[in-house]
């Protein structure tokens, strides 16, 4: 397997590339930045890391300045 592009929400947010027997992600948009150069099983298991992300971000209560 060479790179593979992970999209979200259509729209590129990273690519995956062979790594020790693992897939490491290498983030291109900020917003999935806490996830780059983390290492998967699978494609599969970087959206739902990247899924988790946003939601746990949406979620959580905002700043009022």
């Amino acid at each position: 397997m060479q790179k593979q592009v992970i999209e979200f929400g259509g729209e590129p947010v990273g690519i995956v590339i062979p790594d020790q027997d693992r897939l490491k992600f290498i983030a291109v948009k900020f917003h999935v930045i806490d996830l780059d150069e983390q290492r998967f099983n699978s494609p599969d298991e970087v959206r739902l890391a990247i899924r988790d992300l946003v939601r746990a971000r949406n979620q959580a209560p905002s700043i009022m300045v």
